[in-house]
């Protein structure tokens, strides 16, 4: 993962599945992590997110615009 940087959090686990799928694509390298940690079961995604998306910062703005439109399209749901 040389060269990929933290773009942003993720809300839930359907954003990072949604994301992901978009993101395959569209062919843009990347890499989601969840902050799910087994021995909490979870407790610390309520205060720092669901988990993060990282990739090169050459996408970091096609990203945003993708999950920005994600969360966009569920609010009118």
């Amino acid at each position: 993962m040389e060269g990929f940087v933290k773009i942003l959090v993720l809300e839930n686990e359907i954003e990072a599945k949604l994301l992901e799928d978009i993101l395959k694509e569209k062919g843009i390298p990347h890499f989601i992590r969840s902050y799910h940690d087994t021995a909490y079961d979870g407790l610390f995604q309520t205060v720092t997110g669901w988990g993060k998306i990282l990739a090169p910062s050459s996408y970091k703005e096609e990203i945003e615009e993708i999950v920005e439109e994600i969360r966009r399209v569920r609010g009118e749901l």
